[in-house]
């Protein structure tokens, strides 16, 4: 039986993103193993044999030419742990490459990707998680015996006030220039961009009057936004808030490009970008084409991206976790001293009505989780308790 494939990309009515294959068997799972069934009533989960490889985390299979996508599933937690893998045995690699594509389509929580350096980067949502991928990647997907590093946590770059001077940058061959200036994006309005509440695919009128209605942006500019970054979707914005610049339209795909690149590598730890507003100010630019081309441009917006980022007060942004534990009255002092260690911050303290039990919540910064849980129990002196991480 054929059915089309739908990507998450995938407009109704276009041909991008869709694979029209046929499903080879239909089979029920159970558990490690696998039941050939013949047909299956509604509301089950089944499995689909031939269909895997057009499939990268998520899709939409059907058999209906008109049918929209499903949505795809947000998750409350991002990869935020990382470690690099490699494996023992040099002619195991293909293996390994194949392992980490599996791994990624097992689990929508997982992101693997090469490094400049040519490590092979597992990022998941915490310590235990990463552990389970990898014992998952070198029992089950990849099958080889693998070396991992110690797991590195990720760091977002922000700036914290607006650019205290405009930045100019000048071209390698000294014919454009382009003046920059950073500020701050409103906390709740990076949140919806990372969500997918607002991005670059809206109508670039119905984004404006959200931005003006509801953050205070001057509809004008908030209709001059030209891109947002790392990666199309980040949340970091540049703004195009000139005035009658000649030429302007012809440079556009080169300063795009090369926001990609410097909110994809900040200049004070080479992290990602977050929560950053670039405004082009303004833009000079050599008469003749050939003088105003890629090799001139990008280098030249990156730079002034990077110069607008170090006058705006940079800082660094940690991910931190909400821990709530459950634990006897007797372990809060426990708990407490090991937080504290931690350098956590408990900012609620309940107990169960009728019961000795007690919730903790707490902010713990993922960097210093790692053997919290080891930690824990034995600041408690094994009295029984219940930590939780999001």
């Amino acid at each position: 039986m054929k059915v089309r494939i739908q990507g998450p990309n995938y407009v109704p009515g276009s041909k991008n993103d869709l694979a029209v294959k046929s499903i080879q068997r239909t089979v029920l799972m159970m558990g490690r193993n696998v039941e050939a069934i013949e047909d299956c009533p509604a509301g089950n989960i089944i499995g689909l044999v031939g269909v895997d490889q057009f499939l990268v985390k998520s899709g939409t299979i059907t058999t209906s030419e008109v049918a929209h996508n499903m949505k795809v599933m947000k998750f409350s937690v991002s990869p935020v742990v990382q470690v690099a893998v490699e494996v023992k045995n040099a002619n195991d690699l293909p293996k390994l490459v194949e392992g980490l594509k599996r791994l990624a389509k097992s689990d929508p929580c997982v992101l693997t990707y090469t490094s400049d350096s040519g490590e092979h980067i597992v990022a998941g949502a915490g310590e235990l998680h990463l552990e389970i991928c990898l014992k998952d990647l070198e029992e089950d997907h990849a099958q080889v015996p693998l070396k991992t590093g110690d797991p590195v946590v990720q760091y977002r770059e922000t700036v914290t006030a607006e650019s205290s001077i405009d930045c100019l940058s000048k071209s390698p061959n000294k014919h454009n220039r382009i003046y920059m200036r950073a500020c701050p994006l409103n906390e709740e309005l990076a949140d919806e961009i990372e969500a997918g509440t607002i991005s670059a695919k809206d109508d670039f009128k119905t984004r404006a009057r959200v931005l003006a209605d509801k953050y205070e942006w001057d509809v004008t500019e908030a209709r001059k936004i030209w891109c947002f970054g790392p990666d199309g979707t980040g949340p970091n914005v540049m703004v195009d808030i000139t005035k009658q610049v000649q030429y302007l339209g012809e440079i556009k795909d080169s300063c795009v490009a090369a926001f990609q690149w410097a909110t994809k590598e900040g200049p004070v730890a080479e992290e990602n970008l977050r929560g950053c507003r670039f405004n082009i100010l303004d833009v000079t630019l050599h008469a003749d084409a050939i003088h105003r081309g890629g090799g001139q441009i990008i280098p030249t917006c990156r730079r002034v991206v990077y110069a607008s980022v170090l006058t705006a007060t940079p800082g660094i942004q940690e991910p931190v976790y909400l821990v709530e534990i459950q634990c006897p009255d007797s372990a809060i002092g426990g708990i407490y001293s090991c937080l504290n260690k931690r350098r956590g911050q408990v900012f609620s303290e309940e107990q169960k009505p009728g019961t000795p039990m007690m919730t903790v919540k707490a902010y713990l910064p993922v960097n210093e989780s790692f053997g919290f849980n080891a930690d824990l129990r034995s600041s408690t002196s094994g009295l029984r308790h219940h930590p939780y991480c999001s």
